[in-house]
């Protein structure tokens, strides 16, 4: 069973940012605003100075980089109260909500075929939008062993999916469907064959981060038999 702190650093190593800066345990990252986890500071484990100095020197690092200062914290971790203690806020506004649940399930459980790995150009617009960004290339395209899974119809991508494994995990992320092509179960088709992958890639467990309001995506992780592990939330220094 993993704890929160290392399922949370391993998500973050699927997960990579364009620029990473330690900060004793604690991980700051950036990537040009695409994504709240790559663009805000992980702080799991001990910073090696006071939480009031850490929050100071990540606020710093966000200007740098032209990013809004945000901590990533897990609910009820040690750190959360003096987070709070500083003044820094849960950030009501971020745009994918203020807090994410991640889920955790058996691959094997769910596991159907094997995905194929096809870094489609179709995959990138489905996932990423019509322009892709090099913070987006680099999120997408880095971070451990990475699966490009995605189906087609026709010729042209209809759902597809991002997977990378880093060690017994299987970071899901990215699961989209094209309007036209919903209802159809090609969502958990999808995911089946990832796991598949996932599982000759030597993963044994999936990890998902889902927003709290994203009940669609919740009750069909639930489905497949993962359950919640832990949540986080993003804070931001207070309004002055």
């Amino acid at each position: 069973m993993h704890t929160e702190d290392h399922l949370e650093s391993l998500c973050a190593r699927a997960w990579p940012a364009l620029a990473e800066v330690p900060l004793g345990d604690w991980l700051m990252r950036a990537a040009d605003g695409f994504t709240g986890r790559a663009n805000s500071t992980l702080t799991c484990g001990d910073p090696g100075i006071p939480v009031a100095e850490a929050l100071a020197v990540a606020e710093g690092f966000a200007r740098e980089h032209g990013i809004k200062p945000t901590a990533h914290v897990i609910n009820g971790s040690r750190h959360e109260r003096a987070i709070r203690e500083t003044g820094w806020q849960v950030d009501l506004d971020h745009p994918g909500g203020a807090e994410s649940l991640v889920m955790t399930g058996p691959l094997e459980k769910f596991a159907d075929g094997v995905a194929g790995n096809h870094d489609l150009p179709g995959w990138w617009e489905l996932t990423a939008g019509s322009e892709v960004s090099a913070a987006q290339r680099h999120v997408l395209g880095s971070g451990g062993n990475v699966c490009f899974a995605s189906l087609s119809d026709n010729g042209a991508v209809v759902a597809a999916v991002r997977g990378a494994v880093v060690e017994d995990v299987l970071h899901i992320a990215r699961l989209a469907v094209r309007p036209t092509h919903r209802r159809k179960g090609l969502a958990r088709q999808l995911m089946g064959e990832l796991a598949g992958w996932g599982l000759e890639q030597g993963a044994t467990t999936c990890a998902l981060q889902v927003a709290e309001h994203n009940e669609p995506a919740i009750r069909l992780y639930e489905e497949l038999g993962c359950t919640e592990h832990h949540r986080y939330r993003y804070w931001v220094p207070a309004v002055s």
